[in-house]
């Protein structure tokens, strides 16, 4: 675990109905792991979040892959979390990248920084580092987990427990419903490995060019992609459709 333990000083308490929360999200685990057998994957971020529901995984042995996206550009204190997942619950976690020919040229003709200059090469730029490596992820799949909570923005104030994305997978938030205070309550009780940059007041980690601690009474979301206006600031792994824009497809091969 972190040293200093200061997100969880910031955010741990025991809501009302904490444990009720808790046993529903191992409910919907223990129901899509038995629903799609083999074919179910946790899309994790490694975020806190994502870190609670590898250990729900791991703690009840549930037959579920854990994977994540290692966009090329993460912080050094996420990609640490992978070795340490290993470590501490004997799960190897599945890496998916974006094809380096495809970054190269990307960064090659808009540079290092493109997400900064447009909106527009922002979208390419999480296109070709998440969406693609995304669609390799799920393929196979018939259903995945993912992290996000409907207290996380306004954009996310609508998250189900369940629904079906545009490619017909189920797609499950099995923390839906619960608190920032309920997930670092669980981190606490189980001891649960996270990002010390949480402890650094970053609430939200993507990419290291795109996330920035937050002030406080700022929004959770306030330190992704902050030189745009505020909005919807989502990278397009949780909008709906899950679309790939065409300029960060990977070239088609022939045999």
């Amino acid at each position: 675990m972190s040293g200093n333990y200061a997100a969880i000083a910031r955010h741990a308490r025991a809501l009302p109905g904490f444990d009720g929360r808790v046993a529903a999200s191992l409910a919907r685990l223990q129901a899509a792991a038995q629903a799609h057998a083999g074919r179910i994957v946790q899309a994790s971020s490694l975020g806190a979040e994502d870190m609670v529901i590898t250990d729900l995984i791991a703690r009840h042995h549930l037959p579920i892959r854990v994977a994540t996206l290692d966009t090329g550009a993460l912080h050094d204190e996420t990609l640490a979390l992978i070795p340490r997942i290993a470590s501490r619950y004997g799960i190897v976690v599945e890496r998916f990248s974006p094809t380096p020919e495809a970054v190269s040229a990307f960064v090659a003709e808009h540079g290092p920084l493109a997400m900064r200059q447009s909106i527009d090469l922002r979208k390419a730029c999480c296109g070709l580092r998440k969406l693609e490596p995304l669609q390799r992820l799920l393929d196979g799949r018939s259903a995945w987990i993912t992290g996000m909570r409907r207290e996380q923005s306004n954009h996310r104030g609508g998250v189900p427990f369940s629904e079906t994305d545009s490619h017909g997978r189920e797609k499950l938030s099995p923390l839906a419903d619960w608190a920032s205070a309920d997930v670092w309550h669980c981190v606490a009780l189980n001891d649960v490995p996270y990002n010390p940059l949480h402890d650094a007041f970053f609430p939200s980690i993507g990419c290291a060019p795109c996330t920035r601690a937050v002030a406080l009474g700022e929004d959770f979301r306030a330190g992704r992609w902050w030189w745009e206006q505020a909005g919807a600031k989502e990278c397009g792994l949780h909008v709906h459709p899950i679309a790939l824009p065409a300029q960060t497809r990977a070239p088609e091969t022939t045999t």
